[in-house]
Parts: structure tokens; sequence; C-alpha cells
């Protein structure tokens, strides 16, 4: 597997951001404009009923007119600034709450960090020692099957046993060191289709096997997306298999692509039994497994490819019953953009 150093701009939470900072208010200055403008009104209105002021025989309607207005004003100033207040609180503790979703969420990521360093070389280590005595037993099984006499088919049938729980283990410990091995990128513009046809022609015989039915939807004009091809087929096979696994004979799989803002989302969606909502949050997760021949790592791995690219990997529910994983990786268009 390939690594490569991702900057900010590629970081999958990078796409979250901060609650826009309100524009300056003026509410203080309106509310001081309506006051006085109230203040005017209410004499003009006072005047009309047949209210008249007057001070020594004076008319004092305007003066109190000013009275009444600068009054209303000063309220309405104070009202307003109030208002300006409470906005600039409400802006301040949503900036904090994102800040702190923030720092939370970079602290988990840290921790899950630490958590698969530790992971991948104890797995590195485990699958180094396992891997030359698992080759020597199943070396010494081939050259006793062939040595046993040819009627001897219990023996025989013993040694294939061997052999084959041995091609298990060996590939479980190529999957520890497939996770434990650091990613070395080599993105670059790549075509949608091209990935949907790599990862099908490799995933055709097993398909074919159980009579799955495959069909495609994605648009003509996709744009391409900033990915190493490898390692993105690489993740929609493994989502095949587990698709093929999971589904009944006879059953479906949809591939789709669609464009969202300056991401392209790829689809891998099967009619099978559904991942149940209360794992979904946990299917990624190292070792985590839910079938009895499973390591827990397939997945694990495909998060570990398309967060490397700056991209996202998720589960659903498919509409019609299923699971539906989805994929959002950045278009080139894009990262030429950011870079």
């Amino acid at each position: 597997m390939k690594s490569g150093n991702l900057d900010s701009a590629s970081n999958p939470h990078s796409w979250e951001t901060l609650p826009p900072t309100p524009s300056s208010s003026h509410a203080r200055w309106w509310g001081m404009l309506a006051g006085f403008a109230l203040g005017i009104v209410d004499t003009w209105i006072t005047r009309a009923l047949g209210v008249t002021f007057a001070m020594n025989g004076h008319e004092a309607g305007w003066l109190v007119a000013c009275f009444f207005g600068s009054s209303f004003a000063f309220l309405g100033f104070l009202i307003g600034y109030v208002v300006e207040g409470r906005q600039r609180d409400r802006h301040t503790a949503e900036v904090l709450q994102v800040q702190m979703e923030t720092i939370n969420a970079a602290r988990a990521r840290l921790v899950q960090s630490e958590k698969l360093a530790a992971l991948g070389q104890l797995s590195a280590t485990i699958a180094h020692e396992v891997r030359n005595p698992l080759a020597v037993i199943r070396s010494s099984a081939q050259t006793l099957s062939e040595t046993l006499p040819a009627n001897d088919t219990d023996a025989h049938r013993a040694c294939s046993f061997i052999t084959e729980e041995i091609d298990r283990l060996t590939s479980v410990t190529g999957s520890l060191l497939a996770f434990a091995r650091p990613l070395r990128l080599a993105p670059r513009p790549t075509s949608v289709a091209a990935l949907f046809d790599g990862a099908l022609l490799l995933a055709a015989d097993e398909l074919d096997a159980k009579g799955v039915r495959v069909s495609r939807h994605e648009a003509g004009d996709l744009p391409h997306v900033h990915a190493d091809g490898d390692l993105i087929r690489q993740v929609l096979l493994g989502l095949l298999h587990n698709a093929s696994e999971a589904l009944p004979a006879g059953g479906q799989v949809e591939l789709g692509a669609h464009v969202v803002d300056d991401t392209v989302e790829l689809d891998v969606a099967d009619s099978g039994p559904g991942v149940p909502a209360d794992l979904r949050a946990r299917i990624f997760e190292p070792f985590f497994t839910t079938r009895s021949q499973g390591t827990g790592l397939g997945l694990a791995v495909a998060r570990h490819i398309v967060e490397a690219h700056g991209g996202r990997i998720a589960v659903t529910e498919r509409v019609g019953g299923g699971a539906r994983f989805t994929l959002r990786l950045q278009t080139a268009a894009g990262a030429a953009v950011a870079a």
C-alpha cells in the first residue's frame, strides 16, 4: 500500500466551517431613529386630538415633540444596544460550540491515530513472526501429502485441511501487514468509469458465481477525481466482495456516482440484509466484524485509504433495503484549486 503527506486542505474535517460572522448590526441607531420618530408621531397625534401645549402663553408643541422624541430615541438606543449584545453573545456561543466540537474531533482523531499506530506495530510484529512458520507447515503438509499412499483418503483429507487452514491464516497475516504498512499515495486525475470498470473486472468471477446482477448509474460528464486509482479500486473491490458475501444468490449490486459541490460521491449498494443502525458507527473500526471468518480489517483499511485521500466513507441504508457504502472524493479540479 502507498503513503503520502496530507495538508489541512485534504483533511475531511476541514469541510466543517465556523458560523458566519454577522454583519455589523445597526440596531441601536435604528432604535434611536425609530424612538425619535415615535416621539414626533405621538406629539402630532396628541395635537390632532385637540391637546395643545403652551408655556408662558407661547406655543410649546415643538419643544414637547423634541422632548418626547429625544426620550424615545434614548430608549430605542438602549433597546437596540441590548439586541446587538444578544446577537454578539449568540454568535460567540455558536463559535465556541463549533470550536469545541472541532477540538473534540481532533482529539478523538489523535487518540484513534495513536491506537492505530500501536495496533499497526503489533500487527506487523505478529504477522512477521507467524508468516515463516506457516510457510514451513504448509510445505511440510504438501510434502507429506505427496508421499502418502493414494488409497489413504483420511490422511489426504487431513493434509488438504491443513493446507486450506494455513492459506486462510496466510490471508489473515496479509491483511494485518496491509493494515500496518504506511500508505504511499500517487494521486492523479482519475476517471470514475475507469475505477468502476477495473473493480468490476476483478470481481467478475465472484459475482458471476452467485448470479449477482450489477447495475451502474453514473453521468457521462462526471469530473475526474483526484485519487490513486489502484488504491481506490482496491476499496471498491473490497466493497464488492463484502456485498457478494452478504447477498443471496441472484441478488443485486448497484454502482453509482454523482457530483456534490467540488466532490464526487461513489456509491456501492446491495440488496442484502444491510447493516444494523447500531453497528454502522463501528464497522470501520479495526478488528470489528460480525462474520465468523472475517478479520475485521477490510473496512478499516478502506477507511484508512479514503481518508488518506482527504475523503470520507460512510454506510447508510439502501432505498428498498440493503446497505449503501458511499465514498466521497475530491475532484481533480477542486484539488488543483486547493493546492
